[in-house]
């Protein structure tokens, strides 16, 4: 009877008993090393040492073991070619049929706070990459296993069909390689992240994503869509986000998620965001959270029908009696009171996503362009109207100035060209994406209806012309916040001027596409 040799050498022992042990009822012979071979002789796995294989003994503290060629002579022969099978003989290689290796921890060692440049890179595996790669690579002939949830799948074939069959192990060779890709991938962003005085982007950009799930559809039901999520992704991510109840996230609904809970995080005091096509339909603030959440619904009682909701504070019981009277696709929030849960939950479809606010946000955006990625920092700076400058005779009240910042905070998050209209920490009226910015404020004037009569204005860039202040004066506005910056500013000024509403410049602009 030809011996089968399996090597078994993992950092993750999860299931490698069980494992191992099936393996041995397959007729294997296990060959291990470290920490792995230890755990199988403690279970009374019968294991054989990789230094008794190659006749040389772990060196430099572990860093060599399985770097030799009765290691890689054994993965890497060929068994249809007659002279990889001669070589073998002569160098008396003993072939090896199945692989089980996961690497290093290199991503929990560099997830601790203290972690060093020495314990990270202490933590970067050599010989489990290699070994994976070469039985990767000759998938015709080997069984290379990454990933523990393998286990079971793997030993039910071998049981079933006395072998695995060669599809089986190219699709194994093909996670193999995921793996160590995503694991140099891993490494390559973190050290460059480490590099003194290095260009905020590296000259080659590689992000290592794990699928999270396959989703139903894309936008649209004729596209095909999946999720990921960052390896490194945070408690306070939607990537990371607890469901709770309901059905599956769909494309549209993640990508609005996303822009939700962005948004709620630009507020300190309790604040409901209500979304639907990623740009907000109603956000408020109040000194409580049922207050903010009801004056955000009535800031667009019929856009929120079917939205997205993202709250910043723990959802009380009022809180959650006022979101049920009506359709809500998600609902985010940091906490829910067992209570105002139980009340949500009636409601079978409705989405209930739990995660606590960021202590730290994302850092770069993402966007796809054929053939390419535009890449860019996230303005994460604080919106503050210390340094505003009011441009105007009039000045503004101390509540207009809050309102300033507050509408400044949304339209941030608006789809540019976009104007918004706020009064006393409510949205009344949202003009997003529009060719011009005129158009913008048209539109949201026509929201706001009567509401518009002592709002404040907030626009995400400058005026070009003064046709924006025109129309802002006619709806009754009487005080505009925006960048400044345009060649006719003075024009827009002088309206201002004559119309007594109060100006102030940022000197910042937020555009959003």
């Amino acid at each position: 009877m030809i011996t089968k040799y399996a090597l078994l050498s993992v950092s993750d022992k999860t299931g490698i008993v069980d494992f191992a042990t099936g393996l041995v009822e397959q007729g294997f012979t296990i060959v291990s090393t470290g920490g792995t071979q230890k755990t199988l002789a403690a279970a009374g796995v019968p294991v054989r040492s990789v230094s008794e294989i190659t006749g040389f003994p772990e060196i430099l503290d572990g860093r060599v073991k399985t770097l030799h060629p009765f290691v890689h002579g054994g993965i890497l022969a060929r068994r249809d070619l007659a002279s990889h099978r001669q070589q073998l003989l002569e160098h008396e290689i003993m072939p090896i049929d199945l692989v089980a290796v996961n690497l290093y921890p290199f991503a929990a060692t560099i997830a601790k706070k203290d972690v060093t440049m020495d314990l990270a890179i202490e933590n970067i595996d050599i010989g489990g990459p290699t070994m994976v790669r070469s039985a990767a690579k000759n998938y015709k002939h080997v069984t290379v296993v990454v990933n523990p949830a393998r286990y079971e799948s793997v030993l039910m074939e071998m049981k079933t069909k006395g072998e695995l069959s060669e599809a089986t192990r190219y699709q194994l060779a093909v996670e193999a390689f995921s793996h160590t890709a995503e694991y140099d991938a891993l490494i390559s962003q973190w050290l460059y992240q480490q590099m003194a005085n290095a260009p905020r982007f590296a000259p080659t950009m590689v992000l290592p994503y794990t699928k999270v799930q396959d989703l139903r559809y894309g936008e649209n039901p004729r596209q095909v869509a999946a999720f990921y999520c960052e390896p490194q992704a945070g408690a306070g991510a939607v990537a990371s986000a607890r469901q709770l109840h309901g059905k599956a996230l769909s494309f549209n609904n993640l990508n609005d998620l996303n822009a939700a809970w962005e948004m709620v995080q630009e507020f300190s005091e309790p604040a409901a965001v209500a979304v639907k096509h990623a740009n907000p339909c109603g956000i408020a603030v109040a000194a409580d959270l049922f207050t903010a959440y009801k004056r955000a619904y009535e800031a667009d009682p019929v856009s929120i029908f079917g939205g997205i909701v993202a709250l910043n504070r723990k959802v009380d019981l009022a809180t959650a009696q006022k979101m049920s009277e009506i359709l809500l696709e998600v609902i985010i929030a940091p906490a829910y009171e067992e209570e105002a849960l139980a009340i949500l939950t009636r409601k079978k479809d409705v989405r209930i996503l739990l995660s606590p606010l960021p202590e730290k946000r994302a850092e770069v955006d993402v966007k796809k362009v054929s053939g390419g990625l535009l890449i860019q920092t996230l303005d994460q700076t604080p919106i503050s109207s210390t340094a505003w400058k009011t441009v105007t005779d009039v000045q503004p009240t101390a509540q207009q100035v809050a309102d300033m910042v507050f509408g400044m905070k949304v339209v941030k998050h608006v789809k540019s060209n976009a104007i918004i209209l706020v009064k006393n920490g409510q949205t009344i009226g949202i003009g997003a994406g529009q060719m011009n910015r005129v158009g913008a404020a048209r539109i949201a004037i026509e929201q706001a209806g009567e509401k518009a009569c002592g709002s404040v204005l907030a626009s995400d860039a400058f005026f070009p012309f003064q046709d924006t202040v025109e129309v802002a004066v006619e709806a009754g506005v009487t005080a505009i916040v925006q960048p400044g910056g345009s060649v006719k500013d003075q024009d827009s000024i002088e309206v201002c001027n004559e119309k007594g509403l109060a100006m102030m410049f940022t000197g910042v602009r937020y555009f959003r596409h």
